[in-house]
């Protein structure tokens, strides 16, 4: 574990990323990557309580679609937004933020109106909630595409790890 500055300089060093802004949020110290909104590492002190939320997806925005259809759903951005703001609520209830989460796993299915997954969406929707003047914590981040989710009308299910500083 780093507990100073000076080992959390050679981690970088290790990790090949730069000192110069780590931001810190009661000792979790993020390491921001180049030209990219994510961390490529996050310090998470000792004594700090760690919570896992569990995969949600966004809720039906066409209440007169089929239900667990695309159409109820709408395209990715849409739907990670919607997952986003649902995971927004869930922190609100445990009483942390979105600048508490410091890992993020999205699981995408192809879009088929594109026939691929839809990054771009994503990333539109996922730069509204993490690296902003308003919100700048940025988590370490995977984005997998996979052939299903659960639900039929998903074509994202994200899960998050948030930590709350003692």
């Amino acid at each position: 574990m780093v507990k100073t500055m000076a080992g959390a300089a050679a981690l970088a060093a290790v990790l090949g990323v730069g000192m110069a802004s780590p931001t810190r949020a009661a000792d979790i110290v993020r390491y921001p990557a180049d030209h990219f909104p994510i961390a490529t590492a996050i310090e998470v002190p000792p004594g700090a309580s760690t919570i896992y939320l569990s995969g949600t997806g966004a809720q039906p925005v066409n209440k007169s679609a089929k239900p667990m259809t695309l159409a109820a759903y709408g395209d990715t951005e849409t739907q990670v937004r919607g997952a986003l703001t649902q995971i927004q609520g869930q922190l609100a209830k445990l009483k942390l933020t979105m600048g508490d989460v410091v890992q993020m796993h999205i699981y995408m299915v192809a879009d088929p109106k594109l026939g691929k997954i839809d990054f771009p969406g994503m990333m539109k929707a996922y730069t509204e909630f993490f690296g902003t003047k308003a919100q700048p914590n940025l988590p370490t981040r995977s984005a997998f595409e996979v052939a299903h989710l659960a639900n039929p009308g998903w074509l994202v299910e994200i899960e998050v790890t948030a930590v709350r500083a003692h």
